[in-house]
């Protein structure tokens, strides 16, 4: 459960910041699925340009960076998104 507070404007633009885990998004109190959702997308594309900076042989600021796309997809499916609801053109989306 989570047991602590988070700054939804921030959670919209980077939920990574603001959630240690995904699903700690589908555990949120006073979240809509919609809003749900919404975070959810965008932790994938962040995920998604963290990929392609990784296959540019970017470094990453942030050393311990542990992929999470699955997990997200997991919890898209929990709250009834498909994948083909929202598959990005690209893989940055």
């Amino acid at each position: 459960m989570t047991t602590y507070t988070v700054d939804i404007e921030k959670a919209k633009t980077n939920p990574a910041s603001q959630f240690k885990h995904p699903e700690d998004i589908l555990n949120y109190p006073g979240l809509s699925r919609e809003l749900k959702i919404f975070m959810l997308r965008q932790w994938a594309y962040d995920e998604r340009e963290q990929e392609v900076a990784e296959e540019e042989n970017m470094r990453s600021a942030n050393n311990d960076h542990v992929p999470v796309l699955d997990e997200i997809m997991r919890c898209l499916l929990i709250l009834g998104v498909d994948h083909e609801d929202h598959s990005p053109p690209t893989k940055q989306g």
